[in-house]
């Protein structure tokens, strides 16, 4: 095969286009395009799909760098063995497209069953439960020395079952494991970030960092190389990471900042993704990036309404010092916490929701999908438009009206093949994440 990394030698089962049955193109994201599948079992699976020009035009200096990427989140979803984490099922490998096959999750993303909501917004005991699925799979991803740093309702998928299972980890790290001795000792009033820029007048050091935030591609690849505008070396702990990564609106300060960070980035954006559930939009959304970036550093989220156990949850959650934010012991000993079994979570029998049982197994388009002329024709035009223009990261938030306001001229005119890609697109269930 070209261009392949010898990583690509892997245990797992290995997938062959000709015996998939390719139902519908399910969504897309920054990197491939998601279509639901039937194997020759008759089992359903999700097919993540990557378009191997893609990767090698963006790593001309080392096409292996480019694919590096694909096989660590390959080897972190075949490492799991965990009711709320994805399981690994197959590999996929062409000479136009690699990608791996996962569970299937019929219920959607948590953004989407948010939205169908009568107010928008989930009841305290909905996100109660949500919230202690969230903890205990970044439990387990902790101690497997893994940082998620994508944690948002798009990544967190309804099973069959009612349970959550979190998804893409193509932004993932991974650090040594988070145990009870690594953890470090609070002191009684250590100083705040942005009070600590502010007091030494790092004003121009501070919008340059945003100037340079926003005008690069956030992705795994990058990292924030400025001076270290909050320095905390007594704090630091030995193994970090500089990377800048993540979706806008859900980053952490520390890495907004650049001073290396680590597990409890996820912590953060649980608090947004607790923020967004109780009052249906994230806490320091801003009219631009810069904006939304100076609203992360120095602004309090608003917590409106009377004080209650989850207010005060977030508020601990969303603790702009890494050092002062609220570690995983405390957060399952939390008072809105006080009244779960922690063990017993997951094997619920009744979650909030369930997805009713559907017939989609035998909806399979009429016309044949042609998965390779699919992936390049979303491709094509995303190529195009990368070309001097800064990614809206946060994109996955409004969906289609920007899927349509950014290519929809161009998309009109893809010739897909007779894949379908014109009809897919103008599908409102045909997701951006």
């Amino acid at each position: 095969m070209n261009n392949v990394d010898d990583h690509e030698k892997t245990e797992n089962a290995s997938l062959e286009l000709r015996n998939l049955k390719v139902i519908s193109a399910l969504g897309r994201g920054a990197k491939g395009v998601v279509f639901l599948v039937r194997t020759e079992d008759i089992e359903l699976l999700a097919l993540k799909t990557i378009l191997r020009a893609s990767i090698e035009r963006k790593n001309n200096a080392n096409k292996k760098s480019g694919y590096k990427r694909i096989w660590l989140e390959r080897d972190v979803l075949s490492s799991f063995q965990h009711p709320l984490l994805p399981k690994l099922k197959g590999v996929l490998s062409t000479e136009k497209i690699v990608g791996y096959a996962l569970d299937y999750c019929p219920g959607g993303d948590l953004n989407s069953l948010r939205k169908k909501q009568t107010e928008k917004m989930f009841s305290d005991d909905t996100i109660r439960f949500y919230a202690v699925e969230l903890v205990l799979a970044l439990e387990h991803l902790h101690g497997s020395g893994i940082v998620y740093r994508d944690l948002k309702p798009e990544n967190v998928m309804i099973q069959e079952n009612g349970h959550i299972m979190l998804i893409d980890f193509d932004l993932s790290t991974k650090l040594s494991p988070k145990t009870p001795e690594t953890r470090q000792i609070k002191t009684a009033n250590p100083p705040k970030l942005y009070e600590q820029t502010a007091l030494k007048s790092k004003k121009k050091n501070w919008f340059f960092l945003l100037n340079k935030c926003c005008n690069s591609e956030i992705s795994p690849d990058d990292s924030v190389h400025s001076a270290r505008l909050t320095p905390y070396s007594e704090f630091d702990c030995i193994d970090k990471s500089n990377s800048f990564v993540g979706t806008e609106e859900y980053l952490a300060p520390e890495i907004i900042l650049g001073n290396g960070h680590d597990f409890s980035v996820d912590w953060w954006c649980l608090g947004v993704v607790l923020y967004e559930m109780l009052y249906g939009t994230t806490p320091f959304r801003g009219s631009n990036r810069k904006e939304t970036y100076y609203r992360i550093l120095s602004k309090a989220p608003d917590l409106i309404g009377e004080a209650t156990p989850l207010r005060d949850l977030i508020k601990k959650l969303l603790e702009k010092d890494p050092k002062q934010r609220i570690s995983l012991d405390e957060i399952k000993g939390h008072n809105f916490f006080k009244s779960v079994d922690w063990d017993f979570v997951v094997h619920l029998p009744r979650p909030p929701f369930i997805p009713v049982p559907s017939d989609i197994a035998d909806q399979a388009e009429n016309r044949e999908i042609d998965i390779e002329s699919f992936v390049e024709g979303v491709f094509e035009v995303e190529e195009e438009e990368d070309d001097g223009r800064c990614k809206n990261n946060s994109q996955a938030n409004h969906g289609d009206e920007l899927m349509k306001a950014n290519h929809g001229d161009e998309l009109m005119n893809i010739k897909t093949k007779g894949c379908g890609l014109k009809e897919y697109l103008d599908n409102p269930n045909f997701f951006v994440f």
